[in-house]
């Protein structure tokens, strides 16, 4: 397999990264993940890479992540993100849609999902309640969506968001 060229600009200790991302909801959950090593959650999605829309980058990660062709919906939030992780700082520009995934998506309310993705990144998954308090608990950034996961919003939204670092939040 060629090595993909993923859309991400190194510029000292500046990172830029255009990343998609899905919130896929079923029975009043919705769909977080996180690489096994990462001390948070997120919502499933991916770097794009040259040439491809969003969209396809969110379908092609759902496919090489949960195994399934998720259904790409409506787009959400276009965020320039700001954030200190790993001793970097972070500029990224993030598109968040709504996505259906499959029926055969295993749903189980207390149980992780394992998924292994391009054989050594081991990916976890979880249905977690959709309100504010539950992705607040879980602490799932970007932060800004937590307040906005009981009222998703009908057509998209721009906006700037600001992190601290990652590693001192409370």
């Amino acid at each position: 397999m060629s090595k993909r060229t993923v859309v991400r600009l190194n510029a000292g200790s500046h990172r830029f990264n255009y990343r998609i991302a899905g919130l896929g909801f079923r029975d009043g959950h919705v769909l977080v993940h996180r690489a096994v090593h990462e001390p948070f959650w997120t919502f499933p999605g991916g770097r794009a890479e040259i040439g491809e829309t969003s969209e396809e980058t969110l379908k092609r990660e759902m496919m090489e992540e949960l195994g399934v062709e998720v259904t790409v919906g409506r787009l959400l939030w276009s965020v320039e993100n700001f954030f200190h992780y790993e001793g970097r700082d972070w500029h990224e520009l993030g598109f968040y849609y709504l996505m259906e995934i499959p029926q055969e998506f295993p749903f189980h309310t207390d149980e992780i999902i394992h998924r292994v993705e391009d054989g050594d990144n081991h990916l976890e998954f979880k249905w977690v309640s959709a309100t504010f308090q539950a992705l607040t608990e879980l602490d799932i950034p970007p932060y800004f969506i937590a307040g906005e996961i009981e009222n998703l919003p009908t057509s998209p939204r721009h906006l700037v968001w600001r992190d601290g670092d990652l590693d001192d939040k409370d």
